[in-house]
């Protein structure tokens, strides 16, 4: 058989023509996603590391491919597994973290192994029978691709799964590739750091509330610190293109079923803390997590009802009528009510006007916390101003490990 030069490149070139196809759909369909409520910035398209496929299909060639992903996990609209597999690479199984694959499932909710509809291919829940990825799952593995897009919040369990895969591949001697997204609350670290024995999967290493890094640069700090057992794990990180600390990233996709927009987003880290109480933060509304309240508050102008609807199928204080306090409604007032910051100044208030304060806080609140603290100060009166000069200390000495593993420009 001749083999002629078009022969030997014409696969690169197949690769480069999507790449670049890909690339320019993004420029024209997917606006901006540089938020710029104060303006002064360039606006630039941020690609995240899965667009980047002149950089990882070559080692995905004549591979045995597993994906960790759900809805988030696409590329100009395209699920990865299909765009993988409409490349020709040998997709074999995908795992499921939280909220699914489609991610459609309530938190919390167990999630069952099952088959995708489109591709017949197995997925292997991670939030079921199995949270951390079995070893025995990899053995007709050779790569696994990570392409999760995370919200910046210890506590949203991605991280968590993550940390997970890193162990299981290390163990198992697979290769895992991280396609990197951009952190939407890059730009911020602020709140406690989880204190030793408040482990869980909610909170696994020593880390703030928000972090302020993307998946890729916390994986290096896992493995560089050696929080983890994943010396041997052979990992790479595909970066963003043109992302920095700065950047306030617009997500393409809703990353779970109550995160309905960047508003949500920007103000789940310190709401979510109200699930660790019997305070509504709006599940089972249009707009959770951007709203707290109670039955028994009073002198309050807003009100909703949490009713049954997909994604918040028994919300807490179901069809009951809860006044209580509606903090924004778009992403920039969302960015000025938090301040760059960890606010727990909404979890005070309602705590202050609570009727029965010994029945505020649930068990789960220390471990959203992280610390044992924060709990026992808000029930001691202490100020806002006391509460965060009290974990000063320890975020400064995260501060100093963080930047030793940034990826890109950072914020400060």
């Amino acid at each position: 058989m001749k083999i002629t030069m078009y022969s030997l490149l014409k696969p690169l070139l197949v690769v480069v023509a999507v790449f670049s196809f890909i690339a320019c759909k993004a420029q024209e369909e997917n606006k901006p996603r540089i938020l710029d409520p104060a303006g002064g910035r360039e606006k630039v398209t941020i690609l995240p590391g899965a667009y980047q496929l002149e950089e990882y299909l070559p080692m995905l060639k004549d591979k045995r491919v597993a994906v960790i992903g759900n809805q988030t996990s696409e590329i100009n609209r395209t699920l990865l597994p299909d765009t993988l597999l409409s490349l020709g690479i040998r997709v074999v199984k995908l795992f499921s973290p939280e909220h699914g694959f489609r991610g459609d499932a309530d938190a919390g909710k167990t999630i069952d192994n099952s088959t995708d509809g489109k591709t017949g291919l197995p997925i292997f829940s991670l939030y079921g029978n199995h949270k951390k990825l079995p070893v025995e799952q990899l053995k007709n593995v050779d790569i696994v691709i990570y392409d999760l897009q995370d919200v910046g919040a210890r506590f949203y369990t991605y991280i968590s799964t993550l940390e997970y895969a890193m162990e299981s591949c290390a163990a198992a001697g697979v290769k895992l590739i991280i396609l990197d997204r951009p952190n939407p609350l890059g730009h911020i670290v602020d709140g406690p750091v989880l204190e030793s024995g408040m482990k869980s999967f909610v909170g696994m290493q020593p880390i703030p509330v928000i972090y302020g890094m993307t998946p890729g640069e916390y994986a290096h700090m896992l493995k560089g610190e050696k929080w983890i057992n994943a010396d041997m794990l052979e990992l790479y990180v595909i970066k963003n293109r043109h992302y920095t600390h700065n950047s306030l990233y617009q997500l393409p996709v809703s990353p779970s079923p109550n995160l309905k927009n960047m508003a949500a987003i920007y103000l789940y880290p310190s709401l979510c803390l109200f699930e660790g109480t019997d305070i509504s933060l709006g599940r089972g509304t249009s707009m959770p997590f951007q709203m707290y309240g109670h039955p028994g508050f009073k002198n309050f102008d807003y009100s909703f009802t949490p009713k049954s609807m997909p994604g918040a199928a028994n919300p807490p204080l179901l069809n009951k009528k809860c006044s209580g306090e509606l903090i924004a409604e778009s992403p920039d007032e969302a960015l000025s009510a938090i301040n760059n910051s960890f606010n727990i100044g909404w979890i005070l208030k309602a705590y202050k006007a609570h009727p029965n304060r010994s029945a505020f806080f649930t068990k789960f609140f220390n471990t959203l916390a992280g610390t044992n603290e924060l709990r026992l100060q808000i029930e001691q009166g202490k100020s806002e101003e006391e509460i965060r000069a009290s974990w000063q200390a320890d975020l400064s000495a995260f501060r100093k490990i963080r930047k030793k593993y940034l990826l890109y420009p950072d914020f400060e």
